[in-house]
């Protein structure tokens, strides 16, 4: 019994492994025919617009909340491990690089995912059921240049800009904590800022927040396209595109900050 079992256990793991390589090979090929496919899909201009309005500009007021409560999180837990070893006036210095480089793209990137990522597997996934996407290929449109590009791209371009508001808002948010719970002055937590702020930090947070919006584009595209089943399997494309994207997003994150900083 015990043997069955093991050899019904490597099966299925066999199996797993095998799924896992032809997904990420499936997704290789989306990424291939997206880049092929882009100087064409840019030419719909309009489409890339109103993608960047429902990524970007829809976003903005989560992002708000979770980067306000983010910077103020950060301020309390800095303070306090702060105590008796570091001397306060470098709490604004902590705080920026620590938004700037990891909890501003990072957090955004999973807010902004889990928002946009399920709503693109969402609305590509109903269009996948319903036939919509075989109707584009019998008007001799292609679905990858129509409807996978604009939002790639605007993935990409909105998602620094939405990370440049996240930051500003988590550190307003920092400020507003240090000054009116822990007792440090507006013009230490200013030179704090000032003197331990670097270009280097913030170009590199938003050259990873670039890598997370092609992740969450594509994730979307991807398993909106793979739906089968009807509602139902809307249901689980659209649980599959938040998930993976996740897990991508974390795993991108420790590559490039190992890349960035040479850690």
């Amino acid at each position: 019994m015990e043997d069955i079992l093991a050899v019904r256990g490597v099966r299925y793991m066999r199996r797993r492994v095998l799924d896992w390589i032809a997904e990420v090979g499936r997704i290789t090929l989306l990424l291939g025919e997206l880049l092929w496919l882009t100087p064409a899909g840019l030419r719909s201009f309009w489409l890339v617009i109103q993608q960047m309005s429902a990524i970007g500009v829809g976003s903005l007021w989560l992002v708000f909340v979770v980067s306000l409560f983010t910077g103020a999180v950060a301020a309390v837990q800095a303070a306090y491990q702060f105590s008796n070893v570091v001397p306060l006036k470098y709490l604004g210095a902590v705080i920026l690089r620590s938004v700037i480089i990891e909890l501003g793209p990072v957090l955004t990137a999973l807010v902004v995912g889990g928002r946009v990522g399920a709503s693109i597997a969402a609305e590509l996934g109903t269009m996948k059921v319903t036939e919509q996407i075989d109707a584009l290929r019998a008007m001799a449109i292609n679905p990858v240049r129509y409807l996978v590009v604009p939002r790639v791209v605007a993935a990409l371009v909105m998602l620094p800009v939405v990370t440049i508001f996240a930051n500003a808002i988590a550190v307003f948010g920092g400020f507003i904590v240090a000054v009116t719970s822990i007792g440090v002055s507006a013009h230490t937590y200013e030179t704090g800022l000032k003197q331990f702020f670097y270009m280097k930090d913030l170009w590199s947070g938003l050259f990873k927040s670039v890598i997370f919006g092609g992740i969450i584009g594509t994730m979307g595209c991807y398993y909106g396209f793979a739906t089968e089943g009807g509602a139902e399997g809307v249901g689980i494309a659209t649980t599959r595109a938040v998930v993976a994207g996740s897990l991508a997003i974390l795993l991108a994150d420790f590559f490039l900050t190992k890349i960035l900083f040479g850690g």
